[in-house]
């Protein structure tokens, strides 16, 4: 069975963090796709600057950059926004397959809010990666620690961000105008 890992996030910049997470993940584990997941409407009400498009159009930028990445509208197309709905309904939808979900360390405290999360561990493989500040004694290359909320910040300034931002997604997010 292919097994695909969904790599969720807001994506409200995706930046060099996520592209490296991403990377990492294909270059470790064994899975034969990776799926890039842009929340719909975030499940923890956390207001989203960018529209639901931008932040797809701005993560396929980061999809571009790697092989066997894709960018799936699956929250969009379900109407699912928690994790293990969503990973229910891709069961149904998609029975040929096997899943595994991304997780970063930086999620740890937020895992006892999540909906089910022992039912996620059944319906998918759990990678965890390790992110800047956020490290555990579970090894693994640490993912530097870079956070979209600063980015909207230092592009709100007019700051320089090309060392956090794909050059890519960065042109995008110029040509459209966005998190001024």
């Amino acid at each position: 069975m292919p097994e695909i890992a969904l790599f969720g996030g807001s994506f409200d910049p995706p930046h060099v963090g996520h592209l490296l997470a991403a990377a990492y993940v294909l270059a470790t584990e064994p899975i034969d796709e990776l799926w890039l997941v842009p929340v719909f409407q975030h499940p923890f009400a956390k207001p989203l600057v960018g529209s639901y498009d931008h932040r797809v159009t701005l993560s396929e930028k980061v999809a571009q950059e790697l092989p066997r990445t894709r960018v799936s509208r699956a929250e969009q197309e379900s109407g699912e926004t928690r994790t293990v709905d969503l990973l229910e309904w891709l069961h149904r939808q998609s029975p040929q397959h096997r899943w595994s979900l991304v997780l970063g360390t930086d999620l740890d405290t937020e895992k006892p809010q999540w909906k089910r999360f022992d039912r996620i561990q059944q319906l998918a493989r759990l990678i965890t990666v390790q992110r800047g500040g956020h490290t555990t004694e579970s090894g693994g290359a640490v993912i530097p620690e870079v956070s979209s909320t600063e980015i909207r910040r230092l592009l709100k300034q007019g700051a320089d961000v090309s060392r956090l931002v794909p050059r890519a997604v960065l042109q995008a997010i110029r040509d459209a105008g966005t998190y001024r």
